[in-house]
């Protein structure tokens, strides 16, 4: 499998890990992680069989009918019950996809300082329709616009990529007439004067449809001698590079984006299990096959054995039922 083609391939099937269970029934699924939390002791195993095992959407419907049949709400329930990272999972897990996003863009905004790679991860991943869907969840439950909130926590031509990126509003498929100039704008832009045009950069890369630049960049490539990741690295600095650079990856591929940052957050001094379960909570339904041989082809190790080397408890049972098996 080769892991740098387009994204628009991996639309073609189902290639998430975790799937709809087939002979789904809320309400006892309902019963059962009752009964796991029930008396002393907290049946975890349990928990975790019922949960990974579901959908999103099927765990929605079990948080209702665990309401309606026990007059609690399910989340606040596993967490009197969890701890830790587990807790953590399991929460991330019966989050709504939008709702996990817009929470983890607040958190990235609100907290002490920025962290500006959760902001760069999920705004030059997602699609435009993810992020029209996400602007729209995050006013309702923070009451705030997040495009306001990104810009009063960023600055210069960071903030207007990351603008131009919540617009949603790339344009659609491959215009010929424009491969060529895009690919010589870029260049005069960066490598072939000095000094940098960054508005240029980020007219292109921030408003082109990923199959548009992918042309764009093969042609960049026969002009500049170079690909278009290592002139961005040499043009720019910080966060504008980290986001320019992200942007170029997701172009070639989505899930070895997503496969690179988990590697990097196992394989360095001590785990980054944010990010660890942030991207398999939110992949797992969406590419998690994808990145898993990714993974495999870039590393040379499968990402369920990895996993397994860098984490421990119910936690690592969790993410690797969200791995979804063994490469």
């Amino acid at each position: 499998m080769n892991c740098f083609v387009p994204f628009v391939v991996f639309l073609q099937a189902y290639r998430g890990s975790v799937r709809p269970f087939v002979s789904f029934n809320a309400k006892h699924d309902a019963e059962f992680l009752h009964k796991a939390m029930k008396g002393i002791g907290t049946d975890e195993d349990a928990i975790l069989m019922i949960l990974s095992a579901r959908s999103n959407d099927q765990r929605q419907e079990i948080k209702a009918a665990y309401k309606k049949a026990y007059g609690k709400d399910l989340v606040s329930a596993l967490k009197s019950e969890l701890g830790g990272l587990f807790e953590n999972l399991i929460v991330a897990l019966m989050t709504p996809p939008v709702l996990y996003d817009a929470t983890k863009l607040h958190k990235a905004i609100k907290g002490a300082g920025t962290d500006d790679d959760v902001l760069i991860e999920i705004l030059a991943s997602r699609t435009g329709e993810e992020m029209k869907d996400v602007i729209k969840v995050y006013k309702k439950e923070f009451g705030s616009k997040l495009e306001k909130d990104v810009c009063g926590d960023t600055s210069g031509y960071y903030q207007k990529l990351l603008v131009i990126l919540l617009q949603g509003a790339r344009e659609e498929g491959i215009d010929e007439d424009k491969i060529q100039k895009d690919a010589q704008d870029l260049y005069e832009a960066g490598e072939g004067k000095f000094g940098t045009d960054e508005e240029k950069f980020i007219t292109i890369l921030g408003n082109r449809s990923f199959e548009h630049l992918t042309e764009v960049f093969d042609a960049y490539k026969k002009i500049a001698n170079t690909d278009i990741e290592e002139s961005v690295k040499g043009e720019t600095t910080g966060n504008l590079e980290n986001l320019m650079v992200a942007i170029v990856k997701c172009v070639r591929s989505v899930p070895a984006f997503f496969a690179e940052s988990l590697y990097k957050s196992m394989r360095r001094a001590g785990t980054d299990d944010d990010t660890l379960t942030r991207i398999m909570v939110s992949r797992s339904e969406v590419d998690m096959l994808d990145i898993r041989a990714c993974f495999k082809k870039t590393y040379g190790s499968s990402l369920y054995t990895t996993i397994q080397e860098d984490t421990d408890g119910d936690y690592q049972k969790a993410l690797l039922y969200l791995c979804g098996g063994n490469d």
